[in-house]
């Protein structure tokens, strides 16, 4: 039966949604989530720790990269100041010898990161198997 009042003459019926059905429902959604949330555990991510090894390896190159942009190689192939690709072709040319060879790349931490895997992608173009991220 529809909603009617009284006001004045006669009876009308009440244009109006009772909200108060509403609100019971979202309050009893809301104390439902509010139990069971703290009752969920987050995933967990298996995040790989960088420990040190056991033993630095006896050659390897050095790849630096300041915050300019400059490169340079240091170690069994030393280059001061260098563009990328020319560093790339020293670092193929001394892995000919010794394909196993490890390439360390360093970066200063102020430089974008696109540069670093730019690098990382010229140097696994060029054939180096064993690239490493030096850190702190």
């Amino acid at each position: 039966m529809p909603a009617v009042s009284s006001r004045g003459r006669g009876r009308r019926t009440i244009n109006e949604i009772n909200m108060v059905p509403f609100i019971d429902v979202m309050l009893v959604l809301l104390i439902i989530f509010m139990v069971t949330a703290p009752l969920i555990t987050p995933g967990v991510i298996n995040v790989p720790s960088a420990g040190k090894s056991s033993k630095a390896p006896d050659k390897l190159i050095s790849v630096n990269i300041d915050a300019k942009g400059q490169v340079s190689l240091s170690g069994e192939v030393k280059l001061a100041e260098a563009s990328e690709k020319e560093a790339v072709s020293a670092i193929k040319k001394a892995l000919e010898d010794t394909p196993d060879m490890p390439v360390m790349l360093a970066a200063d931490s102020d430089l974008r990161y696109q540069q670093v895997i730019s690098m990382m992608k010229q140097l696994q173009e060029a054939g180096v198997q064993r690239v490493g991220l030096a850190v702190k």
